[in-house]
């Protein structure tokens, strides 16, 4: 009983120092961990002061008028400026940088925050006070509208008002060749749908409707002298297209396709498909039809929609075009890629990649294989 008692004490006395024994060891792993996160802590701090390359790359960007400092910064996070956008609204309190001047700035990806921060806080570090406007490829009238009236005083519906005015067009075809009388076309969405090319612009905030407009059409003009030769040839045989025909085919073509590749065997489907009287059947003809829509899935299921836009219902190319292409889509048209393709469908749900087939058949098996 006797050594069975001090069996039992001298296990009452260890419990208590493995108790003691744990505790010592989990203070000491939570030490360690606040040590080692503190250290991970300070250093990401340290990394995002840093230059984002240390090679030398200058980007052109804009701080918007009336932009706060944490709206600046995220602005100098998307142009791929700075490390992280959090810090350096921290950062710029911290060392007073908080007086942001809109304008248009030139930044090195070299420099450092505070070299970015001292640029954007300094009334003469802008290299304009012009605003960025970027219309983008594929964007139609209504959005290169509303970037518009985003960036300046003008409103987004007189806009497009003056787009569909006939008596300013005639203006317009006075100074631009390439707006021909086809444009004032009646029955179309926005008459100058297709000649507001997609490029960024410097402007000013105080411009005109008129001035603005003239900006991107006097862009167009350039695309077209550019491939004047062209067009020329197009208006021959075997395609015998109309320079208002080129732009809403390529329209057409932008809206089908991302890659230049792609768009030159897209533009000759449809070129195959106009030789033998074949409906051209273009599911982004229904989207513009539509004009509204959620996804891809409601273009495809309203293709019965009485509109002249629509390519499904009516033969030939759409009254007008559906996008403002850019000079990649209209090279397609220019020059598409000889082919014997009658069907194509884009990969929606993976990186976009077209696929051509000869038959009805091989197209199904392609719907089947990337849109299931």
């Amino acid at each position: 009983m006797k050594t069975k008692g001090k069996w039992m004490m001298t296990m009452k006395q260890q419990k208590p120092r493995k108790t003691r024994q744990v505790l010592k060891f989990s203070v000491l792993v939570f030490l360690a961990l606040a040590i080692a996160g503190g250290f991970f802590a300070y250093k990401y701090v340290m990394d995002a002061l840093r230059p984002v390359s240390v090679s030398s790359e200058v980007v052109t960007m804009e701080i918007a008028k009336g932009s706060t400092t944490d709206a600046a910064m995220q602005a100098l996070y998307d142009a791929d400026l700075i490390h992280d956008a959090t810090i350096a609204k921290f950062y710029a309190r911290v060392v007073k940088l908080t007086s942001v001047k809109a304008g248009i700035y030139r930044i090195d990806k070299a420099w450092t925050l505070k070299a970015i921060l001292e640029k954007i806080n300094d009334p003469a570090g802008a290299v304009s006070t012009d605003v960025l406007l970027t219309i983008v490829p594929g964007d139609w009238a209504r959005d290169a509208a509303k970037k518009i009236a985003d960036k300046t005083d003008l409103d987004a519906t007189e806009l497009l008002a003056l787009w569909n005015d006939n008596a300013y067009i005639d203006e317009l075809s006075k100074t631009y060749s390439v707006i021909t009388a086809d444009v004032k076309k009646s029955g179309t969405r926005v008459k100058l749908e297709g000649y507001l090319f997609p490029e960024t612009y410097f402007i000013k905030a105080d411009w005109s409707m008129e001035k603005v407009t003239e900006k991107l059409i006097a862009q167009t003009q350039s695309i077209y002298d550019k491939h004047k030769a062209e067009f020329d040839a197009t208006k021959l045989a075997p395609h015998q297209l109309s320079t208002h025909q080129v732009f809403i085919l390529a329209s057409v073509t932008q809206f089908e396709a991302s890659k230049p590749a792609d768009m030159k065997n897209v533009a000759q489907v449809f070129y195959n498909r106009l030789e033998i009287k074949m409906l051209l059947q273009s599911s982004v003809t229904v989207c513009y039809s539509l004009y509204d829509y959620t996804d891809w899935r409601d273009c495809e299921t309203n293709s019965g929609i009485d509109s002249k836009y629509n390519t499904y219902k009516y033969p030939g190319l759409p009254i007008g075009p559906i996008t403002n292409p850019s000079e990649a889509a209209i090279d397609a048209v220019l020059n598409p890629t000889p082919n014997d393709y009658f069907y194509f469908i884009a990969d929606v749900y993976g990186d976009g990649t077209v696929y051509f087939a000869k038959t009805y058949a091989q197209h199904l098996a392609n719907v089947q294989k990337y849109l299931k």
